[in-house]
């Protein structure tokens, strides 16, 4: 788990401020904001004292951890929260989320049980409705919160009225699994052996009629089944006995039940094998930084009286999570470069760095932004990385000035004193000056080959000393004026071809430039392809569950005998298809303005590069030589 260690026992997540409204903690906010891996959240409601901490704690591995309750007290307030490392999928966290129990006497408070419920639906990827008993028709009117789904979460911000929104809820809504405690009767239907999850399924078998009465048995089985698209049951004989149960916490497991035992084995390699990470409205997986986020956009709603609106709250977590995205990845390449990077170095090398850096800081960006469908995010880390590379570079150069400076005085030091003591101003004094010019160019070219700026200083030094030369030449009475003439010439030919060279240098950084732009282009891309596909792929395999789910509803209604309400899915079923090929089809289009988006950053930033860092170094020189 990437929270910078493990969670000994849970914390509160969410609970009533002193004001009596709904409060995000900041010791649980501060641990999500810690998780960098995506997330699979698992939360348990169900009435107050039928053992859904119990069942949370097997789930985490442990015997105890979320607070067990022996008395008609109900012990979890709130929502709490436990974060482990994921038994099963690497490189991913299991939230864990207990409920406060609801329908508790003493709260006398149903729409803050209404909002728990609700919250515990929107910020899972699988529910875990717990009761006792069996399921039968008070069972359904006890879960009444079902049907109150619509009324208080909207999908979209603006929908008519005779749109289906079922398909909708289905997308973003968990999975959904019963886990009946205490249940003592035969899995049988007739004298047939049936399934948990049949046994389910036979609860949520609607009647005919028109009836008000019918109308108000349907409703709870008809929400179950429109809106969750996955359900599976699980039933629990009695853990142990009554005496044993008041103190559960203590009990091993060979006190417990054996059945009770393999069932709950069973449940949890059902979560940990089935429950998907969590998704947000289009696809996008969610990280544990993200869900902190998303806790509180839906608690403001809700403290100002708003409906939490799943639309709404994708756009405003973007905003929050693009920004801190924007921040983190250049924080993460600022500290690669500035560990791998030791100045001056060569420019290859020091491309190759911000190559790689590049390439994991974009990562850490395109795993934590969403919806940044016009790039303007991944945009502005292009600028901000390009900015802070031509600081670097230009760190480079300076860094590599001052060593060529520093060794070109060492090595030109005797030829300084000489030209300062007059010793080359005699007869035979030029061919001396000469030959140490040359002799000392050589020395220095062998000291500083490495680096970037040893020609440019070099060049700049001999067009220094052409004056010099020349006034030394003059001196030298052992030269005929046609002989000084040659020499006059010759003097400005190697001044030319070290210039030349000097170009030559810094044409090699400005191609240099160029690659490592078009690079970082070329990595954007490419990041920005992968994760539209991996959307993409998402939002299919969403649409096709959803259409599936549609579809063996459709067959249920039809052999039950609902002939109007299997003609109502088959519209849903086709509205639904229709939208799954526009999908499709729009998904070229999508890619090309993207990339013409990224291109157009990309070209903005390139013209601009290579003149800021090359005339860095000229700038200096002048000013020194």
């Amino acid at each position: 788990m990437a929270c910078g260690g493990f969670m000994s026992a849970p914390v509160c997540l969410i609970e009533n401020d002193e004001n009596g409204k709904l409060c995000v903690k900041k010791q649980a906010k501060d641990i999500l904001d810690g998780i960098k891996e995506p997330v699979v959240v698992v939360s348990v409601v169900g009435l107050y004292r039928t053992g859904k901490s119990y069942i949370m704690n097997r789930l985490a591995g442990q015997q105890s951890g979320f607070a067990l309750g022996s008395t008609i007290e109900s012990k979890t307030k709130g929502i709490w929260m436990w974060c482990v490392p994921h038994p099963s999928k690497k490189g991913h966290t299991l939230v864990l989320l207990d409920t406060e129990g609801l329908g508790d006497v003493e709260k006398g408070d149903e729409k803050h049980d209404t909002w728990i419920f609700c919250l515990a639906v929107l910020l899972s990827s699988t529910l875990v409705y717990n009761s006792s008993g069996v399921i039968d028709n008070m069972a359904l009117e006890k879960l009444h919160y079902v049907t109150e789904l619509t009324e208080n979460i909207r999908v979209k911000a603006e929908a008519s009225q005779d749109e289906d929104q079922s398909a909708d809820f289905m997308r973003v809504f968990p999975s959904f699994v019963w886990a009946v405690r205490d249940f003592t009767l035969e899995l049988k239907k007739g004298d047939d052996q049936i399934t948990s999850d049949e046994y389910l399924e036979s609860a949520l078998k609607l009647k005919t009629g028109s009836s008000a009465q019918t109308e108000r048995y349907n409703l709870p089985r008809r929400c179950l089944r429109h809106f969750f698209a996955v359900r599976k049951c699980f039933v629990f004989p009695r853990p142990a006995s009554t005496q044993n149960m008041r103190r559960m916490e203590e009990l091993e497991e060979n006190d417990l039940d054996p059945e009770f035992l393999e069932q709950a084995k069973s449940f949890c390699r059902y979560i940990y094998d089935n429950a998907e990470p969590k998704i947000i409205s289009g696809g996008r997986i969610i990280t544990g930084t993200a869900l902190g986020n998303l806790a509180e956009v839906y608690i403001e709603a809700i403290r100002s009286g708003k409906v939490p609106c799943l639309e709404n709250a994708v756009v405003s977590l973007a905003k929050i999570q693009n920004v801190r995205a924007v921040e983190q990845a250049l924080e993460f390449y600022m500290t690669e470069m500035l560990s791998m990077a030791q100045l001056p170095m060569d420019p290859e090398d020091l491309s190759n760095i911000h190559t790689v850096a590049e390439k994991k800081a974009t990562e850490v960006f395109i795993t934590m932004s969403f919806n940044d469908n016009d790039q303007i995010y991944q945009q502005e880390l292009m600028g901000k990385i390009h900015n802070e590379y031509q600081d670097m570079c230009q760190q480079n150069h300076e860094a590599s000035l001052m060593q060529c400076e520093e060794v070109l005085r060492e090595v030109f030091d005797t030829l300084e004193k000489g030209i300062s003591d007059g010793l080359y101003l005699k007869t035979g004094g030029y061919r001396q000056y000469r030959d140490m010019l040359r002799q000392l160019a050589e020395e220095y070219r062998a000291k500083t080959q490495s680096h970037i700026m040893c020609e440019e200083v070099l060049s700049m030094y001999l067009k220094a000393k052409e004056d010099v030369g020349n006034m030394i030449l003059q001196a030298d009475q052992s030269l005929s004026a046609a002989e000084q003439e040659k020499e006059v010439q010759r003097l400005k030919n190697e001044i030319l071809e070290q210039r030349q060279r000097g170009l030559e240098e810094q044409n090699r950084l400005q191609e240099q430039a160029f690659q490592d732009m078009q690079r970082t282009h070329d990595e954007h891309v490419n990041q920005i392809i992968h994760q539209m596909e991996r959307e993409h792929e998402r939002m299919r395999r969403d649409n096709e569950r959803v259409l599936e789910a549609k579809l063996r509803e459709k067959e249920t209604l039809l052999e039950q005998g609902f002939q109007k309400e299997a003609a109502r899915m088959q519209s849903e079923i086709d509205s639904l298809k229709t939208d799954m090929n526009k999908q499709e089809t729009s998904q070229p289009s999508t890619t090309s303005k993207v990339m013409d988006i990224v291109g157009t950053a990309a070209s903005l930033f390139l013209p601009g590069f290579v003149p800021k860092v090359a005339g860095f170094g000229l700038s200096l020189l002048s000013k020194r030589f």
